[in-house]
């Protein structure tokens, strides 16, 4: 069975995180639940153990102690933030080191056709929570606490907390039989498949409810950045009309970035050039919206440095985040507990943003101030850094927003407009070392079929710079301000040295290599004169041609090479005429029966 397929026999299950023996022979047991979730949490408060781990399911899903603590802690708000009620939000662990599980060996299915923003995490897990803190007489310390946390590798933040929207009241009820309807109806979804509006049911008649649908689109990389809502779907007659989520992952960006409007391009500066930022905010919920929306900044253009919607003195990493020999990591952190702001007075940038408050009609916006003023545990809100951005600030934006609060424009068009602006700044940013990258690739006419390719030519910092005097991003932003220094800013050509950079030049020199390579195998698929090269090779040079031919034919179909299908056919009718040519024993060590 294909892990993400969604085909192959309904598993079967008895009591919660229970399966029959002949399921657990499986080849990969919950293969369509761990294509979305890989495992589901609940998090209980004991009155001697404090954050306990209540259930986790499937209950054969492995969690190192490392993980189950960071779990634990990062389920609950911290005591400083006073919760009461429902609360929503996310936090981002290491994953431990260990081995990847069966179905993860199918992660390039998925990753090859989404925006590398939206690929699988290979070494971190996303926690979605809801956390319900209550009145109870009936519980000895007088509070109901308790989270529900969705446990993934995807970073779908806007569909995660929907569907916990669905569960998590119903679950606090009705508890796990609930629990267990709910996956085994995540176990029937299809696979989360770029480009394709999915249908997924979740609380149906097992709760003995109107069953609710998720519908959702998961974009692929050759969408558009800005697309139409999905067409609903025909549904079958006892389906309501499904909820309809235009996207995975994207947050409210005008409501989470209404406090700090007049800063969000050097924040997006900031973000580009990965610089250590923390975010002190009153509540997990506005630390975990603020970090993600920080992030989201750079899309298309994939975050690569660490980063942590929600971190807690207890975290694993917090002496490695808080040391002071040695300089901040490239980390963005958010924060509830006051106790921060003293730990890492050191940083270079910390975003302190309070509840929400309005002067007039308008959102009050956080003051930029130096870091000499942030010295005691009640500091006011503000950005307190000692950059100054080589950008100017685009006015007429953020008067054009302000205007359209007071008009009472829809939140989603502000978030559309903001979203939009954002997303030029870093296309603009991008255009230039995409034009310069592709410069570098060699000539088509240069790939020889019976010659190895030819190397792509090393990225040259000084080339490019040269090349932004005639091709830089004042071509394509009407923004105004000091570009070139964004790219090397005064101590050192500080973008090529942030992760994003490395991220960025791995990932396309990847994509260049593999399509070098498919060029040339399709070079020797259309070559006309192999017996012609094979008169004067040796036995050793024709039997390396067979060898090397099956190598790309593996890489073109497990998908790694851009190939067409009539190309890999005419590939195995060389392979056979080579191996034709050789000696019967040869032919019976390259072709055994």
């Amino acid at each position: 069975m294909d892990p993400l397929s969604g085909a192959g026999p309904r598993r079967a299950r008895g009591r919660l995180g229970a399966a029959s023996p002949g399921a657990r022979a499986a080849a990969a047991p919950w293969a369509r639940f761990s294509a979305w979730l890989e495992c589901v949490c609940v998090v209980t408060f004991d009155l001697e153990l404090g954050q306990a781990l209540e259930l986790v399911y499937p209950s054969d899903f492995r969690l190192t102690d490392k993980e189950k603590s960071s779990i634990c802690y990062l389920s609950f708000p911290d005591s400083h933030s006073g919760c009461l009620g429902d609360t929503q939000f996310s936090f981002r662990i290491r994953q431990c080191g260990r081995q990847k599980s069966p179905w993860h060996a199918e992660d390039w299915h998925y990753n090859s056709g989404a925006p590398v923003s939206l690929q699988r995490e290979p070494a971190h897990y996303f926690g979605y929570v809801y956390f319900r803190q209550v009145k109870d007489s009936s519980v000895k310390r007088g509070y109901f606490q308790k989270s529900l946390v969705l446990v993934s590798r995807l970073p779908f933040v806007r569909l995660f907390q929907a569907l916990l929207s669905l569960i998590a009241p119903e679950y606090f009820d009705k508890l796990a039989p609930c629990l267990e309807a709910v996956c085994s109806e995540i176990d029937q979804w299809p696979a989360p498949m770029p480009g394709q509006t999915l249908n997924l049911p979740v609380m149906g008649v097992v709760l003995q409810l109107l069953p609710f649908a998720l519908q959702v689109h998961v974009p692929s990389r050759v969408d558009r950045p800005e697309h139409s809502p999905p067409k609903q779907c025909s549904h079958e007659n006892l389906l309501p009309a499904p909820v309809v989520l235009t996207s995975v992952h994207e947050l409210d960006l005008f409501r989470c970035f209404q406090p700090v409007l007049t800063h969000v391009q050097t924040l997006w500066e900031l973000m580009l050039l990965g610089e250590p930022l923390v975010v002190l905010a009153p509540s997990p919920a506005m630390s975990s919206e603020m970090v993600l929306a920080l992030i989201s900044c750079l899309q298309p253009l994939k975050f690569c440095c660490d980063y942590r919607p929600y971190f807690t003195i207890h975290d694993s990493e917090f002496k490695e985040f808080t040391t002071r020999t040695q300089a901040p990591p490239n980390v963005v952190l958010g924060v509830t507990n006051p106790f921060f702001i003293k730990t890492l007075q050191h940083w270079p940038h910390i975003l302190r943003v309070g509840e929400p408050k309005m002067s007039g009609d308008l959102p009050k916006q956080v003051k930029l101030k130096k870091p000499s003023r942030l010295k005691t545990l009640d500091t006011k809100p503000g950005l307190y850094t000692t950059y100054s951005a080589h950008l100017h600030r685009d006015k007429a934006l953020l008067k054009r927003l302000l205007k359209g609060l007071q008009k009472k424009r829809p939140w989603d068009t502000q978030t559309a407009l903001l979203r939009r602006h954002l997303l030029e700044l870093t296309q603009s940013f991008i255009i230039p070392l995409e034009h310069y990258m592709a410069s570098l690739m060699p000539l088509q006419k240069s790939i020889t079929p019976w010659k190895t390719p030819p190397q792509i030519r090393p990225f040259r910092q000084d080339d490019f710079l040269r090349s932004l005097e005639h091709a830089g991003p004042q071509l394509t932003c009407i923004l105004k301000g000091d570009w070139l220094g964004l790219y090397r800013w005064v101590d050192g050509r500080r973008f090529f040295k942030s992760p994003h950079f490395d991220g960025w030049y791995r990932q396309r020199h990847k994509e260049m290599a593999q399509k070098l390579e498919a060029l040339h195998l399709e070079a020797i698929c259309e070559a006309q004169n192999i017996e012609t090269w094979m008169k004067d090779k040796s036995e050793v040079e024709v039997v390396d041609l067979v060898l090397k031919l099956r190598e790309k034919l593996v890489q073109a179909q497990g998908h790694q090479l851009p190939v067409k299908e009539a190309a890999l056919q005419r590939a195995q009718l060389h392979i056979e005429t080579v191996i034709g040519s050789l000696p019967k024993d040869l032919q019976a060590v390259l072709c055994p029966p």
